[in-house]
């Protein structure tokens, strides 16, 4: 069986990247302004957090249906016997049910996977997806796989202002208002099918102090219980001195486990806002 591997932009694979991997991509759809940019395409997170501080009018979207349907019909018509698509957590858009309804139409060529990740973490399931293939399963077996793992992963995200959670509807104005005047850092937690409020921290350094201690928890616990892990770094920061600190912490705070590093995807970037930073361990299926 030739088995095609797909997602979407949200794992943070574009397209010159996928076609190194052998990966097929829909890229992720943002409004801003009324006019719809392709993240990877025409749309960049740099071009992005620029919109969202000049207090542009940003929101994200998903796939049309006739986009997702188009991939599975073009990758079974060209060749591949099944297709194994990993879209962001259902959770979190209604991309996956979108695609699970499409993929009835293909008589089970197409299996859809319910992964419960996003960003980075998605990433890692897709390279999860690629080695199974080349272990000789099929496409339902990547997805049993894929899902039984899924749920053992964890995110922590701490922004810098409540603005753009405010304008998603995560936080009242009021809310918003208050947590400014007194500088509170939300940290937020991502973990399943969910995005919530985790703690709520004073200051910038103290969130950044907190969650990297929670992460270190996670990663002691998983390790302990022989669990093959990814420690995963993800930012939207828009100073590339800061980014770099950022990056050099988990290296220093994780030293000797597999880290990855991706900038936060649009998608997730559009309700966090420039300025956001995030720490997350991923259980590999393999």
């Amino acid at each position: 069986m030739k088995t095609a591997i797909a997602t979407d932009s949200n794992s943070g694979i574009f397209a010159g990247e996928a076609r190194s991997l052998g990966v097929h991509v829909i890229p992720m759809p943002v409004i801003i302004e009324g006019a719809t940019y392709y993240e990877g395409v025409d749309l960049t997170p740099q071009a992005l957090y620029q919109a969202q501080l000049a207090h542009r009018d940003v929101s994200s979207s998903q796939p049309s249906p006739a986009e997702v349907s188009g991939l599975f019909e073009s990758l079974l018509a060209s060749g591949y016997d099944e297709v194994v698509y990993i879209p962001m957590s259902s959770g979190l858009s209604g991309s996956y049910q979108t695609a699970r309804m499409l993929a009835e139409d293909f008589g089970g060529r197409v299996q859809v996977v319910n992964n419960h990740r996003i960003s980075v973490t998605q990433r890692l399931s897709v390279e999860d997806a690629l080695r199974l293939r080349e272990r000789g399963c099929s496409a339902l077996k990547i997805r049993e796989t894929l899902e039984r793992t899924g749920l053992d992963s964890t995110i922590l995200l701490g922004v810098e202002t409540l603005e753009y959670l405010k304008k998603g509807g995560r936080v009242t104005p009021a809310a918003a208002a208050l947590g400014t005047l007194l500088q509170i850092k939300p940290l937020l937690i991502i973990k399943g099918e969910r995005l919530d409020a985790f703690a709520k921290v004073r200051g910038s350094k103290a969130c950044r102090k907190r969650l990297v201690q929670e992460i270190r928890k996670d990663v002691d616990e998983m390790k302990a219980a022989g669990i093959p892990i990814t420690v995963c770094v993800a930012d939207s920061l828009t100073d590339e001195a800061e980014r770099e600190e950022w990056k050099a912490l988990a290296l220093e705070t994780f030293a000797g486990e597999e880290i990855c590093y991706d900038p936060l995807t649009c998608s997730i970037g559009c309700h966090a806002g420039p300025g956001a930073f995030g720490m997350g361990v991923c259980r590999r299926a393999l």
